[in-house]
């Protein structure tokens, strides 16, 4: 299957953009004083574990998206670079 560019970096972006709220989100979890993530003795709550499994889901799901849309753009870079046409061209008659 053949990836368009703007579907591609659309793909990359989201890979990258996942990565980025996620890595935020998990250092506020760990920095929780609300009580949420960690009890009075400072341990782990439900809390906690539900959302860091949330994070690490979307940690892999952001990586396979972004490879998706990588592969995609390399792959259109590439064939760029050999200038091969993105479409077949039209085929020719000959009256003889």
């Amino acid at each position: 299957m053949k990836l368009s560019r703007p579907v591609s970096w659309f793909l990359l972006a989201f890979g990258v953009w996942s990565w980025f709220i996620w890595i935020t989100f998990v250092k506020n979890l760990w920095k929780d004083g609300s009580g949420l993530a960690f009890d009075a003795a400072g341990d782990p709550t439900a809390y906690f574990w539900v959302h860091l499994l949330l994070a690490v889901a979307s940690f892999l799901l952001g990586t396979a998206i972004g490879v998706i849309g990588f592969r995609g753009v390399r792959a259109l870079r590439r064939e760029a670079a050999q200038g091969t046409p993105d479409q077949p061209s039209a085929p020719t008659s000959s009256a003889a």
